[in-house]
């Protein structure tokens, strides 16, 4: 899992790359979740996907909290897969 450092203020896109796993399958479906949720923590305002990327807008988050970013696909084929990354708010 790969650690990312984000502004509490900031709203920035997130995007994984999945042409490396996908063995000629194309996403069909992407969602991404956030854990933990609470009041005013990291929230995904919009997701996309295409072929080959998958991508999240993410904005707020607590000072000194770390979240996990999850984003669970779909496959052409109707495998599912999921990568998480961890997320830690600071001011920057």
């Amino acid at each position: 899992m790969s650690l990312y450092v984000k502004d509490p203020q900031a709203r920035v896109d997130h995007a994984i790359d999945w042409s490396a796993y996908l063995a000629g399958q194309d996403l069909v479906a992407s969602l991404w979740t956030v854990s933990p949720q609470e009041d005013g923590g990291l929230v995904v305002e919009a997701s996309a996907f295409e072929a080959q990327r998958s991508s999240a807008r993410l904005s707020g988050g607590h000072v000194g909290r770390v979240y996990r970013l999850t984003n669970r696909v779909t496959l052409s084929d109707g495998q599912v897969d999921e990568r998480s990354v961890t997320m830690r708010v600071e001011e920057r």
